[in-house]
């Protein structure tokens, strides 16, 4: 179980990540105190030593430490429960940090880093997209890096990041609240309305990182032909700020930071997205667009989103820029849907019963070209027969696509089932998060986490695309895994354990059963109650993906009685 020993050493990695210097401890000493850690640069020293010892830090002579690729990699993935904390608390320290002033155009502001191999055909695509005003400003900074792993020579860009607005409004005197990360509905120009959002505060990722895969956007399409989706952030002010936020925006302007899509009016709705009484929403464009449209056309391409700040005059016009987006006009009465509430409506009708094995569960549909069919269902097979563990249930079903001839679906079932099933049994379970468990040495831990109600997309989806699971390399002891933790009251657990015992005789699994408050697999459990993690109903798809079939996935979406599904082996 991590303790304060490991939260001191994973705040050392990431003084030493975002400095990118060699430090000594001294430095990293006072670093510390700033974040509320008070510890001399004796203990800092010994905290060094253990992370030299795991290959996590590397000393340069009598200068310091700095941190290795391993080190970043158990950054990314450890301690999972304060990544959770640490994405919005990281947002919130650059838009402190933004000192930007739009009359003499000197300070700083937040930039995104994005490196690809130089190829004039993707620079062509980003410049037309910079061209066109979808991006928060065309002023960039490119410069050249070598990447370690290819040793190719890579451009490094980077671009003002939607977060600078959020600085500026705060330097303002305005109050601002980050929301969401998402991407918008674009018809002839005109932003229409939010289609996907998912919450600062409740993910591991940073929210527009999810929206970053290539099948997610359309920027260039946006750009030719004047519909499709592009990534955008939302943040809430006071409803009297709202003169003083237009006024910030035309000094922005002038000196070419806009990427404005839409500000409503007091308790208006914004895009889609609800405001409550006495504030207004404000849409962004994300800072990472034009890059997007360079995924959508192939390229491959980094990207990491509010990555850190510098002086606005080292940025340069990339080339000049005329925003093609139309004013949005009224709100079309489009509003986004949460997936937990989509979610709940299908958990209470569950009423599968695991003894009689009769009654309704939760199913996920996937959609595979009707040629892959049979090869899919090999490879799901061979998922279920040699981990069925890593499997909601061995059964499945066959359905058509809606209007495609040359898809067809196959329905699995998810692991919401299992709380329609305990809260039909009169415990109260709460879906918390959809997260990736890496399975290895030391034991299963969460990597990733995002929360169901926060986010309009079943995480499991998101993490299917970003292809960040390894289900086939999991069957030999090491990989990733889709997997959910769900919660429940602590008095409840024994009954629960109960109830869950029968759910796994009647063929669905559950991976662990935490004690009351206890962090399962790493992920944080809310005080006087314990947590559930089950296996994703989508693993079996994963794997299908992974082996290079296309699948286009579908979490909680319909039910389907346990006698119309067949047995996979």
């Amino acid at each position: 179980m991590p303790n304060e020993t490991d939260q001191k050493m994973m705040e050392i990695l990431r003084i030493l990540a975002d400095r990118e210097d060699v430090l000594g401890a001294k430095t990293i000493a006072e670093e510390l105190k700033r974040k509320g850690y008070n510890l001399g640069e004796r203990a800092v020293r010994y905290h060094m030593r253990i992370l030299d010892e795991k290959e996590f830090t590397e000393r340069i002579g009598y200068a310091g430490r700095k941190i290795t690729s391993k080190g970043f990699n158990e950054l990314k993935k450890g301690l999972i429960y304060d990544q959770v904390d640490f994405i919005f608390s990281k947002f919130e320290g650059m838009i402190y940090q933004t000192t930007l002033n739009p009359v003499s155009a000197q300070g700083k502001v937040v930039v995104n880093t994005s490196s690809f191999i130089n190829d004039p055909e993707a620079m062509e695509i980003i410049k037309e997209i910079f061209q066109s005003g979808l991006s928060v400003s065309p002023l960039v900074k490119i410069s050249e890096k070598i990447n370690e792993k290819t040793l190719e020579k890579e451009l490094l860009m980077k671009t003002i990041c939607g977060t600078t607005i959020d600085g500026m409004l705060l330097n303002e005197g305005i109050p601002v609240m980050p929301q969401y990360g998402g991407i918008v509905n674009v018809e002839d120009y005109i932003p229409t309305h939010f289609t996907e959002l998912i919450a600062y505060q409740k993910t591991s990722m940073t929210p527009l990182e999810a929206f970053t895969d290539r099948e997610m956007t359309s920027v260039l399409k946006v750009v030719r032909e004047g519909d499709g989706v592009i990534p955008a952030n939302f943040r809430i002010i006071p409803g009297n700020s709202k003169e003083k936020a237009e006024k910030m925006f035309q000094k922005l302007g002038k000196i070419g930071i806009s990427g404005l899509i839409k500000i409503g009016e007091n308790g208006e709705s914004v895009l889609g997205v609800p405001v409550e009484d006495d504030m207004i929403g404000i849409a962004i464009i994300g800072g990472i667009a034009p890059l997007c449209a360079a995924k959508e056309a192939g390229f491959s391409i980094n990207i990491k989103l509010a990555e850190n700040l510098m002086n606005y005059n080292e940025l340069k016009p990339i080339n000049n820029s005329k925003n093609i987006l139309k004013e949005s006009g009224p709100e079309n009465g489009q509003k986004v849907k949460f997936l937990l509430s989509k979610a709940w409506n299908l958990i209470q009708k569950v009423d599968f019963d695991p003894k009689t094995k009769k009654g309704n569960m939760i199913a996920n549909i996937s959609f595979v070209s009707k040629e892959d069919l049979d090869e899919a269902l090999e490879i799901m097979a061979e998922i279920v027969k040699i981990r069925p563990e890593y499997c909601t249930s061995p059964f499945y079903k066959i359905v058509p696509h809606h209007d495609d001839k040359n898809k067809i679906g196959i329905a699995t079932v998810c692991s919401l089932t299992i709380d329609g099933i305990l809260i039909k049994n009169g415990i109260m379970s709460t879906p918390k998060y959809g997260g990736v468990l890496e399975i290895e040495d030391k034991g299963p831990r969460f990597v990733e986490l995002t929360a169901y109600s926060g986010s309009s997309l079943d995480p499991h989806e998101i993490y299917i695309s970003k292809n960040m699971t390894s289900v086939n390399e999991a069957l030999n002891g090491y990989g990733r895994l889709l997997a959910s933790l769900k919660e429940i009251p602590y008095l409840a657990r024994p009954y629960a354990m109960e109830i869950l015992s029968d759910i796994e005789d009647s063929g669905l699994s559950v991976l662990k059963i935490g004690k009351p408050s206890e962090l399962v697999y790493n992920a944080k459990v809310e005080r006087y109650r314990a947590g559930i993690v089950t296996p994703g109903g989508l693993n079996p798809l994963a794997a299908v993906k992974e082996q290079g079939i296309n699948v286009e996935t579908k979490a909680v979406e319909t039910l389907v009685k346990l006698s119309e599904l067949e047995k996979i082996i």
